[in-house]
């Protein structure tokens, strides 16, 4: 893999993918501008370099086809101009115009310019070649820095390579996360112990059969974890499940006894009269919970357990919560596990987070940093889990 930080773009026009599709309030005012900041070093390298920047972005998913007001980036392009202390040129016209492409001209070394929301264009998410081309007559070469997007086969993600077959590289960004999940998948060092939650067994399917002949242990926890309780014959109350996916989980745990893997369901449950803070709760085995109730989170007991699993691990995947994380009530499972996950990276251990509830976890706690990798890709990461060629990384490979 050929990393930006060995070349240098100076005097070149650098057509840079990034993920800039960030939260705003009803005042179009940012309120997380985390996906801004994860693409800087990328930014701040090719500014250091002296490189004329055009910035590809998408924001939301515009439906009309053309400039959709509600959807513009032009609050992203201020916001950008504090983060890197210089003007970012910006109009809301589109291609065909001759404003977008008399800009991107005219753009010096050390100059930023932002295109308009990529997706307003139709073709942007069919892949459009078109489209691609329009885009690659702007600079000279591409960098591809939005893992967030990178399975998805559109033209500014994936298309446009084949127009740069020399000069097409991964930004830092994604350098990061190709590398990790190289790591992760490839050549762990073991015990590999996968913690897998989520609500629904079908969302996750894929990466459960994809981990089987790679990890030595799979920890499932929680909504899903119901519907193997349930396959085992417990009880489950009010509690999610998923009953025409009983006997595939028969069958994935009968996969995994066949394989070696070592799979661990909660022992213990955290479970409430309603859905709610202000719930009543009590603890009670997994499957003994009663009828008119629901379980939320792990128990005590299935916590200590997973912590022993973890901190006996070398390697760690965690995807998914123990519990409705969104409700401190039931919070403390998916608490307990990212404690556990960072005490055993102290250790040594390489432990890999990923999934939207997992990654607001460790970083609520404080304890992102502690991780040796947190990916930004929620989607993307998914994909790469189950197997799946990312079309933005193999654009960028081939």
């Amino acid at each position: 893999m050929k990393s930006i930080k060995d070349i240098n773009f100076a005097g070149r026009k650098v057509l840079l993918r990034v993920d800039f599709n960030v939260p705003m309030n009803d005042q179009k005012q940012i309120t997380d501008d985390t996906r801004m900041r994860e693409s800087m070093p990328t930014i701040e390298k090719l500014l250091r370099d002296g490189a004329a920047i055009i910035i590809m972005a998408h924001f939301g998913r515009p439906k009309k086809g053309g400039f959709e007001p509600e959807l513009t980036l032009e609050p992203v392009a201020k916001h950008l101009e504090t983060m890197i202390d210089r003007p970012v040129r910006f109009t809301q016209e589109l291609l065909g115009s001759g404003k977008p492409e008399q800009m991107a001209k005219e753009l010096k070394g050390g100059e930023v310019m932002l295109l308009e929301n990529i997706r307003f264009y139709p073709e942007e998410t069919k892949g459009g070649e078109n489209l691609a081309r329009q885009l690659a007559a702007l600079g000279d070469c591409y960098i591809n820095d939005a893992f967030g997007a990178a399975h998805r086969e559109h033209s500014s993600t994936a298309v446009i390579a084949k127009f740069f077959p020399n000069d097409k590289y991964f930004g830092f960004l994604m350098e990061n996360e190709v590398r990790n999940l190289e790591k992760l998948m490839q050549n762990p060092p073991r015990p590999f112990t996968a913690i897998i939650g989520g609500s629904k067994v079908s969302s996750k399917i894929g990466i459960l059969e994809n981990l089987l002949d790679k990890v030595d242990n799979m920890i499932i926890i929680g909504g899903m974890r119901y519907t193997f309780t349930k396959a085992l014959g417990g009880r489950i109350g009010n509690s999610i499940c998923e009953d025409d996916k009983l006997d595939l989980a028969k069958e994935l745990m009968r996969r995994m006894d066949e394989k070696g893997v070592k799979y661990y369901l909660p022992v213990d449950s955290v479970i409430g009269d309603k859905f709610g803070n202000d719930a009543n709760t009590q603890i009670v085995p997994s499957g003994e919970v009663p009828d008119g109730w629901e379980s939320m989170d792990c128990g005590p007991e299935s916590c200590k357990a997973i912590h022993d699993i973890v901190m006996n691990s070398k390697t760690i995947l965690w995807n998914g919560p123990a519990g409705v994380f969104e409700l401190e009530t039931f919070a403390k499972g998916t608490k307990a596990i990212a404690q556990s996950v960072a005490e055993s990276c102290k250790k040594g251990c390489f432990a890999a987070v990923g999934g939207g509830d997992s990654v607001a976890a460790v970083k609520q706690m404080h304890l992102a940093d502690q991780m040796s990798y947190v990916s930004t890709g929620g989607g993307a990461m998914l994909e790469y889990l189950e197997g799946k060629v990312l079309p933005g990384i193999k654009a960028i490979q081939d």
